[in-house]
This record gives C-alpha cells, sequence and structure tokens, in this order.
C-alpha cells in the first residue's frame, strides 16, 4: 500500500488546507530521475505517517505544474501552514530528503509569516528588495 497521495486539481487546494504539513513530489511516469526518487520518497512517506507527502503527475496536472513554475522534474516542494518553505529540482538522496523534512520541521513558522509579509510589504511599496539609499 502506497503511503502517498495522488494530488490533482481537485483535491489540491483541500490538502494543503487540511495539512499542516505537506510534501508535493512533482513528477512524470517518463521521466527517469522521476523513477529514481520514488521509492526513496515513498520511504520517507513511511518514516514520517503524521506528514502528507503527495505526488502530481506533471502530464495529468500540467495546470499544478505550470501554477508552481515547475522547470525541471522530478522537483520536490513542502507546504507548511500554507506557505511554501522549500522548492528543489533534482532527485535527493534518502539521508538529504530526511535532512530537508527536518529542517522543514524545525521552522518557526510564526517567523516565516513574518519575514513573508515584510516581503510582501516591501513589494508593495514597489522596494523590489534592494537596500534603501
Amino acid at each position: 500500500m502506497s503511503s502517498t497521495v495522488e494530488l490533482t486539481k481537485e483535491n489540491f487546494d483541500q490538502t494543503v488546507t487540511d495539512n499542516d504539513f505537506v510534501l508535493i513530489d512533482f513528477w512524470a511516469e517518463w521521466c527517469g530521475p522521476c523513477r529514481q526518487f520514488a521509492p526513496v520518497y515513498e520511504k520517507a512517506a513511511q518514516a514520517n505517517p503524521d506528514l502528507v507527502f503527495g505526488k502530481v503527475d506533471t502530464e495529468a496536472q500540467p495546470e499544478l505544474a505550470a501554477a508552481f513554475g515547475i522547470q525541471s522534474i522530478p522537483t520536490l516542494m513542502i507546504v507548511r501552514d500554507q506557505v511554501a518553505v522549500f522548492a528543489q529540482p533534482g532527485a535527493l538522496p534518502e539521508a538529504a530528503l530526511a535532512d530537508v523534512i527536518g529542517q522543514a520541521r524545525a521552522l518557526d513558522m510564526d517567523e516565516v509569516r513574518k519575514a513573508v509579509a515584510e516581503q510582501q510589504a516591501k513589494a508593495a511599496q514597489g522596494g523590489g528588495g534592494q537596500a534603501d539609499r
């Protein structure tokens, strides 16, 4: 039995809204590195039953891939409290995936939300992230 959830445009928003911590593997059947990463991802899902491990087939769900600007696959994304806190293309080795999950678990989401709000405020003011002179 799989420990992962197939995400589609029909269940994606609900899954991310209803769960505090969602990992998302953007993949495709024809992608060799995706097939290599699949058992690593499945093993991590079994080792972390408190987290949601989703999979988005970019061939079947091109709208989701486009919405997140997925340029290459596999791409792993982590969403905590509806905020994307990690996104990286490439098949991660098992130890690296475990490390990323640990780092994402350790994040102080109040600090993350504060930083996001500050960035959005700067962007709204036209600051563009450059230092004021």
